[in-house]
């Protein structure tokens, strides 16, 4: 019997569950019977059934399924994307949404949109260009391979996103202290 195809789908480590996420995947599974192995890191949202699934992974038990899935999905934070680059796949993004209350803002959108402009992302705002993205990458999975080029702006775009995420992480004061 052949081995079946590996999807990683990862939903990184922010605290906002990421529902919208796990249903596509739960759906897209359904309609597979079994004919795809997906491990999901789900954090805080509901574990989608059909899935082998962990509230986290070790970062070097993430990178090792990175490097052998044959299909990557992440959320839209800079470190899954640029993990994924690195173990050579062409991620396929879900940018989290603030209206879903699935982050605090929506730089996830805007960050995704520039990525996806320059190649760098396959980038998946719907459930069907979710589902599109993922049967091509099972179909041609040498059409989701990166090469690792951690270009001057690869590299600013990951340490504006470590930025971000330590800004929006902090406390929120008063301006004026009494």
């Amino acid at each position: 019997m052949a081995e079946r195809p590996l999807v990683l789908v990862s939903v990184g480590t922010d605290h906002h569950p990421f529902e919208r996420l796990m249903g596509w995947v739960e759906r897209w599974l359904d309609a597979r019977a079994g004919s795809v192995r997906c491990v999901v890191q789900h954090g805080t949202s509901r574990p989608p059934r059909g899935a082998e699934c962990h509230d986290m992974l070790a970062h070097d038990e993430l990178q090792t399924l990175m490097r052998e899935a044959d299909a990557v999905v992440c959320q839209g934070g800079p470190g899954g994307i640029m993990e994924s680059r690195i173990a050579g796949r062409l991620p396929i993004v879900v940018p989290r949404t603030a209206a879903l209350g699935e982050h605090v803002d929506d730089h996830q959108v805007r960050f995704t949109h520039v990525l996806a402009t320059h190649g760098r992302i396959a980038l998946a705002v719907t459930e069907p260009e979710f589902a599109a993205h993922l049967e091509k990458a099972l179909a041609d999975p040498e059409g989701y391979r990166a090469e690792h080029d951690e270009s001057a702006a690869e590299a600013t775009a990951v340490r504006f996103g470590e930025l971000v995420r330590g800004v929006v992480a902090r406390p929120r004061r008063g301006l004026l202290r009494r």
